[in-house]
């Protein structure tokens, strides 16, 4: 059961226009505990009507929330903030109950979402534009910046209140109103920030939360000419067809897609640091990450002492509900998704790799799968190509510095990538040699709100975070200034 010091934050209705309200159908759809099935809310399914109704809303408040200044959105977004992290043991409650993740990593995200609300309140007020040199002592030229307008925010399951905050805070910061679209699987996290967005006194229609329907509301927010930007944090699949669909009104888009990241050890590196690295980059969220380690690739020399010990880490980790102290790994988030990681291990192992430990699903239930340690990884694999988005870590080796870096960058993708070495002239090279938006150098965990977040290639477009962070939700206007020759006397 699922116990709050405030009940008020588990909600079931829609937030439109500062409301709350059920479908006009009716209808609902169940939100389970992926570790047990049980059931935690019916939410409202939202389609057509209601989201029409939330462009209508976010459109209507947006010309109040732009007029305000910029120190009067940051108040709202520092006052945001604090109540994010005056609630952060209940919202890490509804996070772990809807999602699985252990509740240590959940009191992580919460805090995180809400230093993603108090730096953008930061980037409000440094929205600055230019003066640029004229040409002829007659013209002034000058560039400001303004809101896009109405924005759309599609999120998803794995990190349902990181990815809403680092959405909606720049957004909100550069004077536009949302939309906000939450994965099925895990609407109740983004529900209970509209309460407490609501009690930051965030004016009605700024921030609205539908959930329900993806094909129909994701259809009518890219079809919208109201709306002029959507941001969707997902599959790269998925992120293709929406940007195709918002197309043909010319919307501006920020995609944060699929990754396929490469973990690199090589022979100079701290394997200890290597080692809790992996741990970090591969297991967070039981691999439920689009910048997780995904192909480790692990220098000949080094390669059975690395093992030992990547072995020994793996085996300590506790798999279990993500309530109880003693889980430090949770379930995936449906049966569909364990069956998924259970058919990729099933391939690899068809094509030679060989089981170093787990590699089964867990007696614990359907959707939890031990972790995983592969070896013998070739590129005819799915899980050479594939993002495993599971608790499996796969290992492969190499001889030299260029061969490893042919190896990671043969992939569509090109959002993280991991470099372990103690050479500073190989960190340079890797550097600059590696096709990816975003390198740990020596580090695990990349994800900060003052460093953008974002890849190339298939990976997406655009970046969230840091003074970058800001940009993607505003317009550059150029302004000449003519006539201003001087009069003479």
């Amino acid at each position: 059961m699922l116990v709050l010091n405030d009940t008020s934050l588990l909600k079931s209705r829609a937030f439109i226009n500062g409301e709350w309200c059920g479908a006009y159908n009716g209808d609902t759809f169940p939100v389970t505990n992926p570790a047990n099935n049980v059931l935690l809310a019916r939410v409202a399914r939202c389609g057509l009507d209601e989201i029409t109704e939330a462009i209508k809303a976010a459109d209507n408040a947006l010309p109040a929330w732009q007029a305000l200044t910029a120190k009067q959105r940051a108040a709202y977004l520092k006052s945001f903030a604090q109540l994010v992290l005056d609630n952060q043991q209940d919202l890490a409650q509804i996070l772990t109950a809807e999602q699985g993740k252990p509740l240590a990593e959940s009191m992580g995200e919460i805090a995180q979402s809400a230093a993603c609300l108090e730096w953008f309140a930061g980037e409000a007020v440094r929205v600055y534009g230019d003066v640029i040199p004229s040409p002829s002592n007659d013209r002034r030229l000058v560039v400001i910046k303004q809101a896009v307008g109405v924005v759309a925010c599609i999120t998803p399951w794995n990190f349902p209140s990181a990815m809403l905050a680092r959405k909606i805070a720049p957004a909100l910061a550069a004077g536009c109103t949302v939309i906000c679209k939450p994965a099925e699987a895990t609407p109740l996290s983004a529900l209970a920030f509209a309460v407490l967005a609501e009690r930051a006194g965030i004016p009605a229609g700024v921030v609205n939360i539908v959930a329900g329907n993806s094909q129909v509301i994701g259809g009518e927010l890219t079809r919208s000419p109201v709306v002029k930007k959507l941001s969707f944090t997902g599959s790269t699949h998925v992120g293709k067809l929406l940007m195709a669909q918002c197309a043909a009104t010319m919307k501006r888009t920020s995609m944060e897609l699929g990754g396929n990241a490469p973990f690199i050890v090589f022979d100079d590196a701290d394997i200890e640091a290597a080692i809790q690295g992996v741990m970090a980059s591969k297991f967070r969220n039981a691999g439920q990450t689009c910048v997780c380690a995904n192909r480790i690739m692990v220098q000949d020399s080094v390669y059975e002492t690395f093992m030992a010990r990547l072995s020994e880490e793996v085996s300590a980790l506790q798999l279990g509900v993500g309530t109880e102290s003693s889980t430090t790994i949770g379930p995936l988030v449906s049966q569909r998704a364990a069956d998924d990681v259970l058919a990729l291990i099933d391939d690899a192992v068809e094509h030679g790799a060989q089981v170093v430990s787990g590699g089964q699903r867990s007696a614990l239930g359907d959707t939890f799968v031990e972790p995983t340690i592969l070896s013998g990884i070739m590129p005819k694999m799915r899980i050479a190509t594939e993002e495993i988005f599971g608790p499996v870590a796969a290992i492969t080796t190499f001889a030299s510095e260029g061969e490893v870096i042919a190896q990671a960058n043969d992939t569509e993708y090109g959002l993280a990538a991991y470099v372990y070495t103690r050479d500073i002239g190989r960190v340079w090279r890797m550097s600059d040699g590696l096709e990816y938006g975003m390198i740990g150098l020596n580090e695990g965990i990349i994800s900060t709100e003052v460093a953008p977040f974002g890849g190339v290639k298939q990976s997406g477009n655009g970046r969230e975070g840091s003074k970058y962070g800001i940009d993607d939700y505003l317009e550059i206007k150029y302004l000449c200034m003519g006539g201003l020759e001087e009069v003479q006397s």
